[in-house]
């Protein structure tokens, strides 16, 4: 039996997904009515100098968006996850995984690693930055490299 009740599972919709998607499933003990995907969808604008008037950055972030939902759909449907319990979010990755673990009362997110070493390492990824300040725990499955 799983002390976990709700389970955040944050996916950057690459194939190493499947990772992380398939070890919060061991710890929901299969159950995955406990599990809940989410993916943050970086603000296009960000990316840009706001002198780039001649881009559609509204088009684009609808575009990025509707790729986001379609892959998770996808994702969500190979790993019999609920449609309702798959979630796309804009903003930025850490500070919306940790408020959409908050938002679900969850007690566990897992979210994949690259275990990065040296500069990339100072500057901090996205699963060191989803540690702190969060308020349930965290397990991070090393993926990839």
């Amino acid at each position: 039996m799983s002390t976990y009740q709700k389970i955040l599972v944050a996916i950057d919709l690459s194939n190493e997904s499947s990772k992380v998607i398939k070890r919060a499933k061991k710890l929901a003990g299969g159950d995955c009515g406990k599990l809940h995907l989410v993916h943050v969808v970086e603000p296009i604008a960000a990316a840009y100098p706001i002198d780039a008037y001649a881009i559609n950055v509204s088009k684009m972030q609808e575009e990025a968006m509707q790729i986001a939902e379609d892959r998770l759909a996808d994702i969500g449907k190979e790993c019999a996850i609920d449609a309702a319990q798959q979630h796309i979010v804009v903003g930025s990755a850490a500070t919306e995984i940790r408020s959409m673990a908050q938002e679900l009362s969850a007690d566990l997110i897992v979210i994949g690693s690259h275990g990065r070493s040296g500069w990339k390492l100072l500057l901090g990824s996205t699963a060191n930055k989803v540690l702190h300040g969060s308020e349930c725990d965290i397990l991070t499955v090393h993926v990839g490299e």
